[in-house]
């Protein structure tokens, strides 16, 4: 098969901008996602892929968001506002505890968003008329998505947090007499939102354009599904499976998995398909490329929901008792190939229970699909061992829901799983991070993307994402000095030994062997 434009043979990251070092309890998209960018070049890789981007709330799961257009505010950097003039050195130095290894969300989130309104009210008072003219620039080319969500985070505000079924009446059913009456009392709340919006959108741009400047393309996601409580459901719920009330028919989930005996309830409300189509699936248009403005390409998750998805009954305790419902198949991919104009820069989030109809949606709009490599060593007759795998596909050591490698092998990787790995790799396995990098670096696959956690050698610990579980997700970020750990020479050594650094210089060999994994020594 010959080389496809949008995936020359590379390789990548997996980390969310959350996980990155910084000083404010969170990481940001200041000077340490700056300095990410420059690891990967200079470790000869090509690709840093995130997860989804927008405001998270109640769970901080960036895949239950409050709107599947904007940004997450808690992403915005205060080292940038300051070298801006919208924050000083004593506003920072204001900055409570915050830990260092861990995201403890309700602290930061306390302290950013506190910040963020001391930076709008400097905004306010001096920003001048060249700032202010971006700014509302900025806001009447991005009005469509930018005012509905300026609105609704607003009203949230005002309602003390509470969803938007909660509210008053007469806004929940976007009276425009009451909307009216909202957007006038609520003006100056709207306003800071929209200036957290545009401050998340400029510093994105920002590290877009140093990506570029590097080599480094950026993969971002788009879940499937959006969140009950958000300004998508709010605002167009002929476009859910809704009642006349606004709550949901049946919610969304997976049936059992390799994750849950019982599957998984996510708990999202359903599209409404039909709907969808009528207008010509303007909503999905208008979401890809909205996505495809911060991002070279984009992780379709839950692909196989396109084709069917499970339905579950509204009121059911876990995911067993959902039924099998036809998605949009090829209808949404063709209006949306039509709408993009061309072919579709989108990976095909495949892995679940997957079934013929699913793969020849994938392939017929040329979509990679993905393997993961921790799921390969259950037998041998496996689609993800790596001589199975296939030259348009994009191969991970593992993603934000699996174990670290490590992990996987101390506590979930069975005697077989192991003894397969060191039959098929033809050696001792001391380093299962490193072994699957490896095998996965090998593939014909034109893409592969590892985590920072299976670079570094860590366990555990450093998981990202449980499904199922309620809370201590979405929480990890990269030990301080990450930046000098060895394991990135090593890294970029067996890229360019796998040609997956084109015009790169061989980089020297590791001369003694990296430290023991999870070591910082």
């Amino acid at each position: 098969m010959s080389e496809r434009p949008l995936f020359p043979r590379a390789s990548g990251i997996l980390l969310h901008p959350t996980c990155l070092p910084g000083p404010d309890g969170i990481g940001d998209l200041g000077p340490g996602a700056h300095r990410f960018v420059d690891w990967l070049a200079d470790h000869n890789q090509t690709i840093w892929q995130v997860l989804p981007l927008g405001p998270t709330s109640y769970g901080d799961s960036p895949y239950q968001t409050l709107s599947a257009f904007g940004g997450n505010p808690l992403l915005v950097s205060f080292e940038r506002l300051r070298d801006e003039g919208w924050l000083t050195d004593d506003d920072l130095a204001a900055r409570p505890s915050l830990p260092r290894d861990q995201v403890d969300y309700g602290p930061v989130i306390e302290w950013k968003c506190a910040t963020l309104d001391r930076a709008f009210a400097a905004f306010c008072s001096r920003g001048g008329k060249g700032p202010w003219a971006e700014f509302t620039a900025w806001c009447a080319a991005h009005g469509a998505w930018l005012d509905p969500l300026a609105l609704f985070l607003a009203l949230k505000e005002d309602h003390g947090g509470k969803p938007w079924p909660e509210w008053a009446p007469a806004l929940v059913a976007r009276e425009e007499a009451a909307l009216q009456a909202a957007r006038d009392r609520l003006a100056k709340r709207i306003d800071a939102h929209r200036y957290r919006q545009w401050l998340f959108a400029t510093q994105w741009q920002a590290l877009r354009d140093h990506a570029r400047g590097r080599g480094v393309r950026l993969v971002g996601d788009v879940p499937i599904f959006v969140a009950y409580d958000s300004s998508d459901v709010w605002l167009q719920p002929h476009l859910f499976q809704l009642d006349a009330k606004g709550r949901p028919l049946a919610v969304a989930g997976v049936p059992p998995d390799y994750f849950s005996t019982t599957g998984q309830l996510w708990g999202n409300p359903l599209y409404d398909w039909a709907a969808a189509k009528t207008d010509g699936y303007r909503w999905w248009q208008a979401r890809l490329r909205a996505c495809l403005g911060q991002v070279d390409l984009v992780r379709l998750d839950h692909f196989r929901g396109f084709e069917a998805y499970w339905r579950v009954p509204a009121d059911a305790p876990t995911a067993v008792d959902g039924i099998w419902a036809p998605g949009p198949g090829a209808d949404l991919f063709t209006a949306l190939r039509d709408g993009l104009g061309g072919s579709l820069p989108l990976i095909a989030e495949d892995l679940g229970v997957i079934t013929p109809a699913v793969d020849a949606l994938r392939d017929a709009f040329d979509l990679p699909g993905m393997k993961v490599l921790q799921f390969a060593f259950s037998g041998p007759d496996n689609a993800f061992l790596p001589h199975e795998h296939v030259p348009h596909a994009i191969v991970y050591t593992g993603t934000h829901d699996n174990d670290p490698v490590l992990g996987w092998w101390e506590h979930l990787a069975s005697a077989g799983e192991k003894e397969l790995l060191a039959e098929y790799a033809g050696t001792t396995i001391t380093e299962p991070n490193w072994t699957l990098i490896r095998l996965g670096l090998a593939s014909c696959a034109h893409t592969f993307i590892t985590t920072m956690p299976d670079v570094l050698g860590l366990g555990r610990e450093a998981r990202f994402n449980l499904p199922g579980a309620e809370s201590g997700n979405w929480s990890w970020r990269l030990p301080e000095g990450v930046f000098e750990h060895p394991a990135g020479g090593r890294l970029a050594r067996l890229t360019w030994v796998y040609r997956r650094a084109p015009g790169q210089k061989a980089p020297a060999r590791q001369e003694p062997e990296p430290p023991a994994p999870g070591s910082f020594a």
